[in-house]
């Protein structure tokens, strides 16, 4: 793992650049993202004031399949194009990092495929990656480096709750975009739109309110069956206050609010939600989790032997498939039922979207197993593209927050065959509105279950 330090001379930065610059000239494989190593500082022979190059690329194939005859042309004619950079900050260290690993895969293949495939006009695109530990103390410094250093023009896919309400401000007073954070808090929903802020997937208050409405409805249960395990912090809250409005909405009038129990961010420490859980006279028959991963397996390994019939559920954020491996970990069947609310289709499934996404990461990622997490940043960085191909339709034009933003509120109703379509606008920085359900099987692979 390469770390950020503050002890390079700045003769090794300028080497370091070369280096880096030339081998993506190249076209060669990327590094593996996910590092929280910066990239070096913009490099003024590739920014964007330098005009676009008068000569194409002579086919829009990637390098592998382009003759040899034209490999010389295509190197010359891509280190000519002008570096569009993006930043990821997320965990990479800790015990969320699987979450940094996965986004920052999802967005590089989405980068690395449109690069190969000639650029974006007059300009390729770079991610630049940082590792805040999911500690919002730490985030700050990491969006300042990276807009004052490493030139980036917006953020795609960060994670957290916490650390976007940590940053959010600066962000938006330095015109920045903020695209696609991997939250669902309103935070970065508000009414109206802030104006460099955009989402693909929804709310943690729409997931809860679908999964809440299927507890009710479908499997029967009473709004006082249903108790909240959720992440001490903003995060936390943006769950639980979504399953409170999808209660009330239900109920129709005001009933005492659902059991809510907690633990600390970035630990697995739920004895003491354990203890509050065994300490009701009444046992629930349902836990809706606002959990990530690690501590949602927790939960469930030291709850489900007290309540082996008991519902549990949680929202996308979980990271569903580092859920499965933790509670396969755990012995068989112990996540056999477990309910988990998405924000994308199954990725075992035959969409068009997800065999392009499955083709791309095997191709610039081997070994690789497609998850829900790199899936959403993969179509992140998709609508990000499709953004930047309004903007490089007018040669010469600089990109920068403003322009993106006009671009994305510019996209309306379009369809990535996801299976909805989506839509941005003035008053619609959310693109998708859809919940799918997902549910581990006996054999510990999620399989889709209607929510309806």
């Amino acid at each position: 793992m390469l770390e950020v330090t503050h002890l390079f001379s700045k003769r090794f930065l300028r080497v370091t650049a070369l280096v880096i610059f030339s081998t993506a000239s190249a076209g060669a494989q990327p590094q593996s993202p996910g590092t929280g190593r910066f990239a070096p500082a913009p490099d003024t022979s590739t920014s964007q004031a330098r005009p676009p190059s008068p000569n194409p690329l002579p086919s829009t194939q990637p390098p592998d399949q382009i003759s040899a005859d034209h490999r010389e042309a295509y190197g010359r004619a891509a280190a000519e194009k002008s570096e569009v950079r993006f930043g990821l900050i997320a965990p990479f260290s800790g015990a969320n990092k699987e979450f940094g690993h996965q986004l920052a895969i999802g967005v590089e293949t989405a980068f690395n495929t449109a690069n190969n495939a000639g650029g974006i006009g007059a300009y390729r695109l770079k991610l630049v990656t940082a590792d805040d530990g999911y500690e919002p103390s730490r985030t700050p410094e990491l969006v300042r480096r990276m807009a004052e250093q490493d030139g980036v023009v917006g953020f795609v896919g960060n994670f957290g709750t916490p650390t976007a309400a940590a940053i959010l401000p600066w962000v938006l007073d330095h015109k920045l975009l903020f695209f696609g954070a991997y939250t669902g808090s309103n935070l970065v929903r508000a009414v109206p739109p802030d104006r460099y802020v955009f989402n693909y997937r929804p709310s943690y208050a729409e997931e809860t309110e679908a999964v809440v409405r299927y507890l009710v409805n479908v499997r029967g249960l009473k709004p006082r069956e249903i108790v909240v395990f959720a992440q001490d912090d903003p995060f936390g809250e943006a769950g639980y206050a979504g399953v409170l409005k999808a209660l009330r909405t239900l109920q129709g009038r005001y009933e005492l609010p659902p059991q809510k129990l907690t633990y600390k961010r970035n630990t697995i420490d739920v004895a003491g939600a354990v203890t509050a859980l065994r300490a009701r006279k009444t046992p629930p028959k349902a836990i809706v989790m606002v959990a990530l991963y690690r501590a949602a397996a927790e939960f469930i390994k030291l709850t489900r032997p007290l309540y082996p019939q008991i519902i549990y559920t949680d929202v996308s954020a979980v990271g569903a498939t580092a859920l499965a491996e933790e509670l396969a970990l755990i012995g068989p069947k112990v996540g056999e039922g477990v309910l988990v609310t998405q924000v994308v289709p199954a990725v075992g499934g035959y969409s068009k979207a997800v065999l392009d996404f499955k083709a791309q990461l095997a191709r610039y990622f081997p070994g690789e197993k497609p998850d829900y997490v790199s899936f959403e940043a993969y179509i992140d960085a998709k609508i990000v593209i499709e953004a930047i191909r309004r903007i490089a339709a007018t040669p010469g034009t600089k990109i920068d927050g403003d322009r993106l933003a006009d671009a994305l509120e510019g996209l309306g109703t379009f369809d990535m065959g996801l299976g909805t379509t989506l839509g941005l606008g003035l008053s619609e920085h959310q693109a998708s509105h859809m919940i799918w359900g997902t549910q581990l099987d006996e054999t510990g692979k999620f399989v889709t279950v209607g929510l309806q």
